[in-house]
């Protein structure tokens, strides 16, 4: 059964929710996020990689369709090369051969101990389809209430700056009034 839980911090950089169980953790890179698909395919069950979802035609063909919109710099002649062998039973692609042959910036794969795959959530929401339409669901709900909690504190944080610019403004021209200006 699935179950809608929490949100926390994981040090200043990630955060991580829970989607039916797993913990999943959100990486913050050059003021981008990356959901970790190493994180997801623990909620897949059986003996599968992220490199089985990167043969599948139509994941080659999502990927390629989105980097064209979100990547100026992508290879789109090795795009075509990659396009043309995926889905083919003798095929394999790794995360990192596609985004040192494409200029890829929807995946990245880091090395170290809290290393994994990740990609971006629009990516991300399609590799938790792969994993199950009831993931997918939760996934999307999850990282949604997460943003609106960002969103909210944000908001508070504003609405605070704003008042103490205002009690400032005060402060000072009271002083002003006070110093200042003659009598």
């Amino acid at each position: 059964m699935c179950k809608f839980v929490t949100y926390k911090n994981n040090m200043a950089k990630n955060k991580k929710i829970q989607v039916e169980g797993k913990e999943i953790t959100i990486l913050f890179d050059n003021e981008k996020e990356y959901i970790s698909l190493t994180d997801m395919l623990k909620a897949k069950d059986g003996d599968f990689f992220i490199s089985d979802w990167l043969r599948n035609r139509n994941t080659v063909e999502y990927l390629g369709i989105w980097e064209s919109v979100y990547n100026p710099d992508f290879n789109y002649g090795e795009f075509a090369i990659i396009k043309s062998q995926a889905g083919l039973n003798r095929y394999k692609l790794s995360v990192k051969e596609w985004v040192e042959k494409t200029n890829a910036i929807g995946l990245k794969a880091t090395a170290g101990r809290y290393g994994g795959t990740y990609a971006h959530p629009d990516i991300a929401f399609e590799f938790g389809m792969w994993i199950s339409p009831q993931f997918k669901v939760y996934l999307i709900k999850e990282f949604q209430r997460l943003k609106s909690e960002e969103n909210d504190r944000l908001k508070l944080e504003w609405n605070l700056q704003r008042t103490l610019a205002k009690v400032n403004y005060h402060i000072h021209t009271d002083a002003i009034k006070e110093n200042l200006i003659p009598q």
